[in-house]
């Protein structure tokens, strides 16, 4: 009898834990194995080719997302929450480019004239048929939800002018860390964010989404916050800070390159 008591509740306690955490091991095992560091860690570059020969296994991947159901993903936490849908977004947008891959140059060849890349529906996840924008925007960015400025850090868009394709996966239990480093690692790569003489060039990422830094998330309800809040990073000085938070300093928004960020 007590075996069986014992029984009972191991059952329920492997229950539990399936119910508060998902298994990201295979994406992260495919990362490290495809994704390479490049100018001195602040950015990536996928092999895509590499990638194509492990397909079987991103598959599976995918075919595990697609398994959670609307319920399940309710009953986690929400870094867990969160960590679970920038993972899927960034396999799903790998799997979108290994679906033309090696004949493309961009991301952007896989949309029309009427629809973006972004806005096709080919992704099974959480008991809907979803577009990476329906992630992104209906999901990860939805009002009053996670309000997390840095997830733009985060997803990867598959193009150089994107922040890096992270070589972990995000986890619920490390995303506060891994967010912030992938701020910093991103704010940190002068081709993409640098102070020139009174002007500052950063991502064009700063004005597509600019209200998301500017809405309370974090607590920055200016632009300029945010990127005071991580001026080290972008290389300032204590007097630029101050120049910037003061209006001295124009913000300025770089061209954005969207070849793909393919291995050399």
């Amino acid at each position: 009898m007590r075996r069986l008591i014992l029984s009972f509740f191991l059952s329920v306690m492997t229950l539990s834990v399936q119910a508060a955490s998902f298994d990201h091991s295979r994406w992260d095992g495919l990362l490290k194995k495809h994704v390479v560091s490049i100018n001195k860690g602040v950015a990536t570059q996928v092999d895509y080719g590499g990638f194509a020969r492990d397909r079987f296994q991103l598959k599976g991947y995918l075919n595990s997302l697609e398994s959670v159901s609307q319920a399940t993903f309710d009953r986690w936490s929400k870094p867990e929450q969160l960590a679970f849908l920038i993972n899927a977004y960034n396999a799903w947008t790998v799997e979108l480019v290994l679906t033309e891959y090696p004949d493309i140059e961009s991301i952007k060849e896989l949309g029309s004239w009427l629809q973006s890349p972004w806005q096709k529906s080919f992704i099974p996840l959480l008991g809907k048929t979803r577009s990476l924008d329906g992630i992104e925007h209906g999901l990860i960015r939805a009002e009053g939800v996670y309000q997390e400025p840095r997830i733009h850090f985060a997803v990867n868009c598959a193009s150089v002018g994107c922040p890096a394709l992270s070589a972990a996966a995000y986890s619920g239990a490390d995303i506060e860390a891994q967010l912030d480093e992938a701020v910093r690692r991103f704010l940190s790569d002068r081709s993409r964010n640098r102070l020139q003489a009174n002007r500052l060039n950063v991502s064009r990422i700063f004005k597509w989404y600019r209200d998301d830094f500017e809405r309370g998330w974090g607590g920055y309800l200016r632009l300029e916050q945010f990127l005071t809040a991580y001026g080290d990073s972008l290389g300032l000085s204590t007097h630029d800070i101050q120049r910037l938070k003061s209006g001295a300093i124009d913000i300025d928004f770089l061209d954005y390159d969207w070849n793909l960020n393919r291995k050399r």
